[in-house]
């Protein structure tokens, strides 16, 4: 009887113990559940895109990071890590007592800890939230996160979150960036080959990435598909034929988009961080997308055209900027000939006087004003110019000292950059209306209300001048330039969605008239005439050439471009240097739009096309012997009929015959464009 009692007694402490075990056990579990776990310090990389959606640049901090969600990552990779790293994932609540027990067996056997049987849930916990100091209080730890990761995730989630934050050598962290990394594709092309070449590579990055030694790569891998086989998840002829394939790697330190319009990336940003407020770190480790305009097939014809349009042996440099005037999308940019040796982006450098290419923004300011209309003339003589109310002088030369010593129009005077034209219409203006054009077309360099203005002698840099004609291009209305779309951080929420101002500058009449002044430009007489034949779409624009600059700024409905050519400590430049601007814009323009059918400039309201007498610049009568057709906003046009060729009703001549030229004027040009 004593025997029994004590037995009782002892099954009653026995029970009162295991009950107040399990209400610890329960109790420390609901703590562990209800604790948040610490944030971890994994970081993201950051990647820029253009308008197509393809990476042109990521940012990381050491990390080369992308998360992406479970399926978008192969089955093959997925599958072939559980294989080797976790057979049971699905199985165990975090930790492998079947695993943790062969290993002890075989670690006793060898005498040594040949053996792990850590899961991928204490994997991912020692990787998120703690380092890999071998301390038994690093270890309880790793087991008390263990535990909450497998009551607060999914086997989904976490297993996801392993593939995103696993080690896979050369700094690519998950399996995104390892996929870029090795094969230039997205994790979710992997092939069952790449898939166990990959997998093999966490357990020892130095050990087992192909780069390092494709032996042990190899090696490793073929034992990952054999265990594969062995678990029944793959066929003996499927592994033996994926073990034996052949796989392409890619060259290590490069990728798909390597060097693509880094000035241009460079630009984005700049602007991301210190226009939009995106810290660095968020930058380099948040894992956000920058969504840009830039246009890839235009900017390879940007980085072609200026490759190709200065000899490699010249230390000549040059700038193109490219914008959609109907968005002000930067499409193209290119910021120098070798970003490698000289990170300068000349795209900004508002060191350049853009000569006579400035001289658009004159004209169009006479025009608005109504001081001026394309058959206004001045004299094509030496003249000296008094300003200043008198106390001040001013003597331009044209290019060479050629004149005319006749009376020209605003045609003839923008076809051959005569200056004597630009200093009188500019002293007919004045000034200071031409300064406060330039700042409503978002010129912002410092300029004087001098005569030479009219001349481009104050320094303008060619994202400026793109922007100033871009808004010609788009009937007068103006396009705030702009480079990213949209930022989103890693979960897709959008942090910034952009919102490009636009101003009217001038109506689209006067912008039009000019626009038709412009294409004269590259007609028979004018500056651009040589690369005309290049260029097999209606194009406007203007050249500008000083001591040490060359310009071609110009136009298509779709595109605004300008193109600088120059040294940049100033060096003088010889004429055939000088000639180079022209050609870069036309091989450009004519490859960018390559794709998309010529287009003429639309018609405006408010603009009437008359026969006029170039000579005399009133209305032409049937009977005159030259004639030129030309536009001028409605009310500007002459209404003085020259001399004896106006007998007879020429106004009545005017309108039908304006018409009919017209339409044979453009169908001449489309001819012209398509046959060259």
């Amino acid at each position: 009887m004593p025997l029994l009692k004590h037995v009782k007694r002892w099954l009653v402490y026995s029970g009162v113990a295991l009950l107040l075990l399990f209400i610890c056990a329960f109790g420390f579990l609901y703590y562990l559940r209800e604790q948040a776990l610490p944030a971890s310090a994994i970081s993201q990389t950051s990647q820029m895109l253009d308008a197509q959606g393809h990476i042109i640049d990521t940012f990381h901090a050491g990390e080369n990071r992308q998360s992406v969600p479970l399926k978008q990552i192969s089955p093959y990779l997925v599958e072939a890590t559980l294989a080797i790293e976790d057979q049971r994932f699905y199985d165990h609540l975090g930790f492998d007592m079947k695993g943790m027990a062969r290993a002890a067996v075989v670690n006793v056997e060898n005498m040594s800890r040949k053996q792990g049987a850590s899961t991928l849930t204490q994997q991912l916990a020692r990787n998120l939230y703690l380092t890999h100091e071998r301390t038994w209080s690093r270890k309880l730890k790793e087991a008390m996160y263990t535990i909450q990761l497998e009551m607060h995730y999914s086997k989904d989630e976490i297993l996801a979150m392993y593939l995103n934050q696993i080690y896979y050598g050369h700094g690519a962290y998950g399996a995104e960036a390892a996929a870029e990394l090795y094969y230039g594709k997205h994790a979710s092309e992997l092939t069952l080959a790449e898939s166990a070449m990959l997998a093999g590579i966490p357990k020892g990055p130095k050990y087992y990435s192909p780069y390092m030694d494709m032996k042990n790569a190899k090696d490793r891998q073929r034992t990952i598909l054999q265990t594969m086989v062995d678990q029944g998840i793959l066929l003996q002829p499927d592994a033996e034929a994926a073990g034996a394939e052949l796989l392409r790697f890619v060259p290590l330190g490069t990728s798909k988009q390597a060097g693509t319009a880094p000035y241009f990336r460079d630009y984005v940003r700049y602007m991301a961080v210190d226009k939009l407020g995106i810290d660095e770190r968020t930058m380099s480790e948040g894992g956000i997308r920058i969504y840009t305009t830039l246009d890839p097939d235009a900017q390879r014809a940007a980085e072609e055209a200026v490759a190709s349009g200065i000899p490699a042996d010249s230390e000549q440099q040059a700038a193109l900027v490219s914008v959609d005037p109907r968005t002000g999308y930067i499409k193209a940019m290119v910021g120098g000939r070798d970003y490698k040796t000289n990170q300068y982006n000349r795209v900004f450098a508002k060191t350049r006087q853009p000569g006579s290419s400035f001289k658009p923004i004159l004209y169009l300011t006479a025009l608005q004003e109504g001081v001026l209309t394309p058959v206004s003339q001045f004299k094509s003589t030496p003249t000296i110019f008094t300003y200043d109310e008198g106390r001040k002088t001013y003597s331009p030369s044209n290019y060479n000292s050629k004149y005319v010593g006749d009376f020209i129009n605003m045609r003839q005077a923008i076809a051959s950059s005569d200056n004597i034209y630009a200093v009188n219409s500019i002293m007919t203006v004045g000034p200071e209306k031409v300064i406060a054009m330039a700042r409503k077309l978002g010129i912002e360099s410092p300029m004087k209300p001098v005569p030479s203005l009219a001349l481009g002698t104050f320094p303008v840099s060619p994202f400026e001048m793109a922007s100033a004609f871009s808004a010609f291009a788009n009937g007068g209305v103006r396009m705030e330039p702009t480079a990213i779309l949209r930022i989103e951080d890693a979960k897709g929420e959008v942090l910034y969605e952009a919102q490009p101002a636009s101003s009217a500058v001038v109506d689209a009449a006067h912008a039009y008239v000019l626009t038709s002044l412009m294409e004269s430009v590259f007609e028979t007489g004018g500056t651009g005439n040589r690369v005309s034949a290049m260029i097999k779409r209606p194009v406007a624009g203007k050249t500008g050439t000083t001591a040490t600059d060359a310009w071609l700024v110009g136009y298509t409905p779709e595109l605004a471009t300008a193109v600088w050519v120059g040294y940049d400590k100033g060096r003088k430049l010889t004429p055939v240097e000088a000639r180079r601007a022209a050609p870069i814009f036309a091989s450009y323009t004519e490859a960018a739009l390559s794709a998309i059918p010529p287009k003429i400039f639309p018609l405006p309201d408010g603009v009437v096309s008359v026969y006029i007498d170039p000579q005399s610049g009133k209305l032409a009568g049937k009977s005159c012997p030259d004639r030129r057709l030309e536009s001028f906003v409605s009310g500007t046009e002459p209404v003085e009929v020259c001399g004896v060729h106006g007998e007879g009703d020429a106004s009545g001549a005017q309108d039908s015959g304006a018409q009919a030229e017209q339409t044979r004027h453009w169908w001449k040009q489309l001819k012209r464009w398509w046959s060259n």
